[in-house]
C-alpha cells in the first residue's frame, strides 16, 4: 500500500508543481513527495520525525480540518515556522481516513492558486483515500492498538476506559449502544490471526459512511461496533448487509447469514462492559433461535438473557425424562411451539402441517411421561426454560 500511495503523491505533486504530504488522523506521516525544496521549518521537522509536533497539530486542528469535508486553508504561523498550506480531507463515502497537505511557497499570498489547481488531481486524491481505507485495518499497528484498547475497556480496564473516553469517535456521542456481528459459520477459525484481520477490515469497510457507527473492532469470532444509540434500525441493517459482503470477500467463504445483536443504550462508559455482554447474548440467542431474526435487540431475547448470566447450563428433571423418551423428536418441538405461541394449538398444528388432534395426542404422551401437567404453573416454566437452555447450549462461543 505504501508504494501505491507514494506513487500517487508523486504524480499529484508533479501536476501541481508543489510539495505534498499525506498523514493519518493522528498526525503520523504516511507519504510525501520528493520535491520539497520550498519546505518550511515545520515541514522539514515533520518529514524527519514522521510525526507532527503537538503545537503544529493544534494550530492545524484549530482551523477545523478534523471536521472539514472540503479543502481548508491553514494560514501561516511564523512562530511555529509554518508557511500557509491547504489541507485536503481524505474521505471515502464520508469516512475520514487521513489528510493530504499542500504547502504554499515562501512569500505566496493566499491559497487561491492551490485551490484552483486541486480539481486536476481529484483522481489521485480519490485513489489515495481508497488505499488508506484499505490499509486502516487490523494489519495497521495504529489500528491494532486502538482496537486492543477498546476491547480492554469493554472488559472493564479502567485505564483503557479513561483513554477511549477522549477519542473523537466516543467523546460527545452519548448515549451509545454496542452492536455485535457474527457469522455463525466462522466462529471456529483455522487461522485466528487471519480471522481477526478479516473481521476487523470487514467491519471497518461496512461502517464507512454510516454516521451512527462510531468505531469498530474485529476479534477471532465476531466484530464489535460502537453506535450512537438510536431506536431506528436502518443503519444497523445497512452495516449488516455491507459486513456480509465484506467478510465473504476477505474470508474466502461464501456470504453467510450474519447476525446482529444490539445492546440497550447507555450513557456512562462504565456500562460499556455490560452493554457488550448484552449484545453478545443477543447475537448468540439469534444463532440458536432463528425465530428471533437477524437484527436482535437484547431486551427481546427473553430467557436467554438469564442464561447468558449463568455460569452453568440449567438442568431439569422433567426435561430429562422427556428427552430420553422423545426419540423421534416429536414431543419437545410441540411443547416449545405451544409455549412460544401462548398455547395456541391450531397455530402449532398449522406450523407442523398436522391436525390439531395430533397436537393433543402428543401433549397426552408428555403428561404420561412426566406425570404432570405441562401447560400450567411451575412445570410449564421449568420445561420452557429447559427448552431454551437446550438451544442456548448450541450457541457460538464468543
Amino acid at each position: 500500500m505504501r508504494h501505491g500511495v507514494e506513487d500517487l503523491v508523486e504524480a499529484a505533486a508533479a501536476k501541481l508543481g508543489r510539495g505534498l504530504s499525506v498523514e493519518d488522523l493522528d498526525g503520523l506521516l504516511i507519504a510525501y513527495s520528493s520535491n520539497q525544496s520550498q519546505a518550511d521549518p515545520a515541514r522539514v521537522n515533520f518529514l524527519l520525525s514522521k510525526r507532527l509536533p503537538a503545537d503544529v497539530q493544534a494550530w492545524q486542528l484549530s482551523h477545523g480540518v478534523a471536521t472539514a469535508v472540503r479543502p481548508v486553508t491553514v494560514p501561516a504561523n511564523p512562530d511555529l515556522g509554518m508557511f500557509g498550506r491547504v489541507c485536503v480531507p481524505l474521505l471515502v463515502r464520508g469516512f475520514r481516513v487521513g489528510y493530504l497537505w499542500v504547502q504554499q511557497n515562501a512569500g505566496e499570498e493566499g491559497s487561491g492558486g492551490i485551490l484552483a489547481a486541486l480539481p486536476a488531481v481529484r483522481l489521485e486524491i480519490e485513489l489515495i483515500a481508497g488505499l488508506l481505507l484499505e490499509s486502516n485495518t487490523a494489519e495497521s499497528e495504529h489500528r491494532r492498538r486502538r482496537e486492543t484498547e477498546f476491547l480492554a475497556a469493554a472488559a472493564g480496564d479502567k485505564s483503557a476506559l479513561a483513554a477511549i473516553s477522549g477519542w473523537r469517535e466516543v467523546h460527545g456521542h452519548a448515549p451509545w449502544q454496542v452492536v455485535v456481528l457474527v457469522d455463525p459459520e466462522g466462529v471456529t477459525p483455522s487461522d485466528p490471526q487471519a480471522a481477526v484481520v478479516a473481521t476487523s477490515t470487514a467491519a471497518l469497510q461496512a461502517t464507512a459512511g454510516i454516521d451512527p457507527a462510531l468505531f469498530s473492532v474485529g476479534t477471532e469470532t465476531h466484530a464489535v461496533v460502537l453506535f450512537a444509540a438510536t431506536t431506528a434500525r436502518a443503519s444497523h441493517a445497512a452495516v449488516l448487509t455491507h459486513y456480509e459482503r465484506e467478510l465473504a470477500k476477505r474470508s474466502g467463504r461464501p456470504a453467510g447469514r450474519v447476525l446482529v445483536g444490539i445492546s440497550e443504550p447507555f450513557s456512562s462508559l462504565r456500562e460499556l462492559g455490560e452493554a457488550y455482554a448484552q449484545a453478545k447474548t443477543a447475537v448468540q440467542a439469534a444463532a440458536v433461535d432463528p425465530v428471533l431474526g437477524e437484527l436482535v435487540d437484547a431486551r427481546s431475547v427473553g430467557a436467554y438473557q438469564l442464561m447468558g448470566a449463568l455460569a452453568a447450563e440449567p438442568t431439569s428433571i422433567y426435561f430429562s425424562l422427556l428427552e430420553a423418551e422423545d426419540r423421534n423428536d416429536e414431543l419437545l418441538p410441540v411443547l416449545e411451539m405451544l409455549y412460544d405461541s401462548d398455547g395456541a394449538v391450531q397455530a402449532v398444528a398449522d406450523k407442523l402441517h398436522v391436525h390439531r388432534s395430533t397436537v393433543y395426542h402428543r401433549l397426552a404422551r408428555v403428561r404420561k411421561i412426566i406425570r404432570a401437567e405441562p401447560l400450567s404453573g411451575r412445570v410449564r416454566q421449568e420445561l420452557h426454560l429447559a427448552l431454551k437452555a437446550r438451544r442456548w447450549a448450541a450457541r457460538p462461543r464468543l
